[in-house]
């Protein structure tokens, strides 16, 4: 199986970039993992939506698989207790 595009959501740079140097890399290196496995071991679906999360240490990285065009959309990216809130 080929691997995932990767496409991050604007709002998701800007929540990227807020997050301290060290837990960013590892951050990042999370998402570049989607790319060869959307569905990694850790990874689950969110109840009631067509999402996913991963965790890294204290944050969560909520993202959108789309099979058929060999997508994954990160969706946001936050420290846990406040990820899954609506704005």
């Amino acid at each position: 199986m080929d691997g995932y595009n990767l496409l991050i959501k604007p709002s998701a740079v800007k929540e990227l970039e807020a997050i301290s140097r060290k837990d960013r890399q590892r951050v990042v290196e999370r998402i570049l993992a989607l790319a060869a496995d959307p569905r990694p071991p850790g990874s689950e679906k969110l109840s009631g939506e067509d999402k996913y999360r991963v965790r890294q240490g204290s944050y969560r990285v909520v993202y959108q698989i789309d099979d058929g065009a060999h997508e994954v959309t990160i969706v946001k990216i936050g420290h846990r207790r406040e990820v899954y809130r609506e704005d």
